[in-house]
Order: structure tokens, then C-alpha cells, then sequence
């Protein structure tokens, strides 16, 4: 037990020394409501540069998939079961989350020096693809995260040259999630080993790996919503200030363990919700917490000329009425697509792309005087 805690002391310290902070710092939580929804929302950083992370692609059954982007690589094929939708990034038909006609959601977070993908070989050609090309074969292929537990062991996620995805590297962990409730963390690390683990309230942050948030959560144990009670020292007594005063210590940065037991917090003491849209409304409520200033979060003088915020879109995914709702950085009107509208047996390949003006709506109420 001793040597498992000291590796992951220095697994934690090698990430605060080696982590590019002004990258990535996505936050992912679950809200359930007393009507049986299920719906799990995330905020999506890009501090790199604006990825157009608001155009939605819809994909149609029966598509053909290769699990590799390079066309003169032998991979993994198969064909599509189920349609779907994915948020994208710098063109790419993939992107940090996505919801199935079935309900079954997947989205990705940052893993930085933790993720590790096992290497291509040909002998296991017909098992490889990438982080991409994973998380369309989970969107394609089933309707349950336990389905897709029992699939694991028919795939291999591969080191690729992703380049074209912005110029980043992609080390990610992936959240699965279905309209029953279930959910998952799948961190792929050593080589391309898989682990799985229970989501603690359905959070997700980034790195490090998920049982390092897990021991990290015992910190905070005391943390409460009540007011700290007074306390007498002698003939003195100490009072609190009101409200809040039993969630002092509740960090406020934006690392990501910190985000990681703010969500926690927030998760744990959501109010009781009667309704799925309810669930919705109270997850984007929570996800504000989330968005992060570009300036909290970039040197002066890394500033791109392109975004407002870090947090560049917030969605929330409905699994039981299967409807995905987001807002972007320039626009916080929330928009949905219903998938139950969707035939995906005559679809077409469509880029949704979302043409709300980056001009905030502001509502004159002064009244007029006669």
C-alpha cells in the first residue's frame, strides 16, 4: 500500500512539473432527475486556438469506418450500426463528445503524461485505431456501456501522428455514459493497457489518472453546504459569516484536480431535480463554474486573437430523450438537436454548422416614459 501511495505522489508531482497548463481543463459532470434522466454535461477548453468545437457532425447508420487515418495503414474496419452525432474539432470527424441514436454518450478530456497507447504492430492490424477512431467505434457500434465493456478486448488503441488535429497531441481518457445510468472512465495507459474505473458522481477532469482524484477526494471529507458553528475559545467565541462557511477550503483554482473536487462538491449537493430539462438547466447552472477567462488561464503575451474564453462550449446531453444542448463562448443561448428527429437510415453526412452570431443578445427593459 505504501509503495502505490509514493508512486502516485510522484506520478502527481511529475504532472505538476510537466503539464502544459494553458492547454486543456475540461470538466464533466452527471445530473440524474426524479423522472429517470440521465443527463451528463461538460465544458470543453481549447486554450490553443479557436477549433470551431460548435460544428456538430452528423453521421448516418451504416457507415464504413477505418480505424486509422492513414489510408496506406492496414486497421481495423467495420461498419457502422447506429447513427450519430459528434462535436468536431479543426475538421475532423471526430471531437471531445458525441451522442448515439441510442442514447449512449462518450466524450474525452485531457490525460497529458499519463495516457499511453500501445504501439502498432501488424500483427494486430485488424484490432488497431486510434483515440479517433475508438470513440466512433463505440458511438457505431452499441447501445450500452456494458456492451462496450465486452467489446474491449476486440480493439487496440494505437499511437498515431494526429498532427491535423490542431498541432496537439492527443492523450485523452474517456467517460461512457447511457440512459440506464451506467457509466465509466476508460484511462489507457502503459503500453495500451486498459483500465476501467467507476465515476465518482460522474466527474471527470484531466490529469492525473482517475484513482489519484479518488484518494485526492478524502481531503475534503468535511466540506459541507451547513454553516460552520461558532465556537468558544475561553471567554471568546468565534462566529461564521453565514452561508458557505462549511465549504471554506473548497479549492477555487483551475487545475484540474481542484475542478475535480469542485464538481464533486457541486454534484453531490445538487438540489432535487423532478425533470430531465430541469437536469439540463442545473447542469449548465453548475457548468458555470467551470468557465475560465482566457486571462486566468494564458500568459499575456499567448493570447490568441480569435477567442473570448478558454471554455469555448458547454453541452449537456439528455440520454433518456436523446437530445444534445449546447452554448458557445460567443453565444449562451442554448441550442439542442433532437436525434429522435433524425432518421439515421436516410441521412445524409451533415456538418451542422452553428451560425448564431458570437454577438450577445442584450434585451433593452428600460421602461419608456411618456
Amino acid at each position: 500500500m505504501k509503495n502505490s501511495i509514493n508512486k502516485l505522489v510522484l506520478i502527481f508531482i511529475t504532472f505538476l512539473l510537466t503539464t502544459n497548463h494553458g492547454a486543456f481543463a475540461c470538466t464533466g459532470i452527471t445530473l440524474c432527475s426524479k423522472d429517470g434522466g440521465i443527463v451528463v454535461g461538460r465544458t470543453v477548453e481549447w486554450a490553443l486556438s479557436n477549433a470551431h468545437l460548435n460544428d456538430i457532425l452528423v453521421v448516418p447508420r451504416n457507415k464504413k469506418f477505418r480505424g486509422l487515418p492513414q489510408e496506406n495503414i492496414s486497421c481495423k474496419e467495420w461498419k457502422g450500426k447506429y447513427g450519430f452525432i459528434t462535436m468536431t474539432a479543426y475538421g475532423q470527424d471526430f471531437g471531445p463528445d458525441g451522442l448515439n441514436e441510442k442514447g449512449l454518450y462518450v466524450g474525452v478530456y485531457y490525460l497529458p503524461n499519463f495516457a499511453d497507447y500501445a504501439d502498432y504492430t501488424v500483427e494486430d492490424a485488424d484490432k488497431s485505431l486510434s483515440l479517433g477512431g475508438f470513440m466512433q467505434w463505440v458511438l457505431s457500434s452499441f447501445s450500452s456501456v456494458e456492451e462496450v465493456l465486452t467489446n474491449l478486448d476486440k480493439i487496440k488503441v494505437v499511437k498515431v501522428d494526429s498532427k491535423e488535429y490542431g498541432g496537439a497531441p492527443m492523450p485523452f481518457h474517456m467517460k461512457i455514459a447511457d440512459s440506464t445510468g451506467s457509466s465509466k472512465i476508460i484511462e489507457i495507459i502503459n503500453n495500451g493497457e486498459i483500465k476501467v474505473y467507476d465515476p465518482f458522481l460522474g466527474v471527470i477532469t484531466n490529469a492525473p489518472t482517475y484513482d489519484w482524484h479518488l484518494i485526492n477526494l478524502t481531503n475534503y471529507i468535511k466540506l459541507s453546504p451547513a454553516p460552520s458553528e461558532s465556537k468558544i475559545f475561553g471567554t471568546d467565541i468565534l462566529k461564521n459569516f453565514g452561508g458557505g462557511s462549511g465549504l471554506i477550503g473548497l479549492p477555487g483554482d483551475f487545475s484540474s484536480p481542484s475542478r475535480f473536487v469542485r464538481a464533486a462538491t457541486f454534484s453531490a449537493t445538487c438540489r432535487p431535480l423532478e425533470t430531465s430539462i430541469d437536469a439540463v438547466f442545473e447542469t449548465f447552472r453548475i457548468l458555470d463554474n467551470f468557465n475560465i477567462p482566457i486571462g486566468a488561464h494564458v500568459p499575456a503575451d499567448k493570447i490568441p486573437n480569435n477567442m473570448e474564453s478558454v471554455t469555448q462550449i458547454t453541452s449537456a446531453s439528455d440520454l433518456k430523450n436523446k437530445i444534445y444542448y449546447f452554448h458557445t463562448m460567443g453565444n449562451r443561448n442554448i441550442r439542442k438537436i433532437n436525434l429522435n428527429e433524425i432518421d439515421f437510415s436516410t441521412v445524409k453526412e451533415t456538418l451542422i454548422k452553428d451560425n448564431m452570431s458570437n454577438n450577445q443578445e442584450i434585451k433593452d427593459v428600460t421602461p419608456m416614459q411618456n
